[in-house]
């Protein structure tokens, strides 16, 4: 079994999160990660075909982190 743990991705539930009282943490938390953006839906969607083809036949037991960074920049901020 794997897992795909996205970060912030840009659709319409982030769009009114960075409009709600909680946007300024996010857009901060956006510019400072590496990526300094949200992921596309299309750029996640292509983390799981990629696990659900070929390619990965031989990846198991294991998360894949897609978040641009954001969670190796809140580690050592």
């Amino acid at each position: 079994m794997n897992t795909v743990s996205p970060g912030a991705v840009a659709t319409a539930m982030t769009t009114a999160e960075a409009d709600s009282v909680y946007g300024e943490h996010l857009r901060k938390m956006l510019d400072a990660c590496g990526a300094g953006r949200a992921a596309t839906p299309a750029e996640i969607a292509d983390v799981v075909a990629f696990l659900a083809g070929p390619d990965a036949r031989y990846v198991t037991g294991t998360d894949l982190v897609v978040d641009g960074g954001q969670s190796a920049w809140a580690r050592w901020h």
